[in-house]
């Protein structure tokens, strides 16, 4: 299980940077096109789908880095078998968040579902308000094994 857990984390990454990159690439040909007086109708909302999913993606990779903002001022003073329960605390106000934005993104993916974008008719919205709670439940499985790991290498 964990050989395909970290085969999903790579492809997570790979498939966030094309997103991004391939996002900024239509914006500026967009702009390239619309100043030679030939606009990309298409080209917000494409650009729009692609940042969207890579910014859910790449919250993930983030979090499995240990690379989203931290405030550690007070962490720091605290004595190490405070500083796992803050930790763990933490990470529980995380995880609860996490399922809010499942059980929410889930609905609004729903209501979204006969919504179409302007420039790119018969192409649904819920593909776009879809990163949500699938960016979601990779964050679940990110903080899931984090607590676990975290548990099982710091002393009570």
């Amino acid at each position: 299980m964990s050989k395909l857990y970290d085969k999903i984390c790579k492809l997570e990454v790979y498939i966030a940077a094309f997103c991004f990159t391939t996002s900024c690439l239509i914006i500026f040909s967009a702009a390239v096109f619309r100043s030679l007086g030939r606009p990309l109708n298409w080209s917000m909302d494409m650009s729009l789908f692609l940042f969207a999913w890579s910014v859910f993606l790449s919250a993930d990779a983030a979090l499995r880095a240990g690379k989203l903002v931290r405030v550690e001022v007070l962490f720091n003073f605290m004595k190490p078998s405070l500083q796992k329960w803050v930790m763990v605390g933490n990470y529980l106000i995380i995880f609860v968040f996490l399922i809010a934005l499942i059980v929410y993104g889930v609905r609004l993916s729903f209501i979204t579902r006969a919504r179409s974008f302007q420039g790119i008719p018969g192409f649904s919205y819920t593909w776009v308000t879809l990163s949500i709670p699938v960016g979601a439940t990779l964050q679940v499985l990110t903080v899931v094994t984090k607590v676990k790991e975290f548990l099982k290498s710091k002393p009570s």
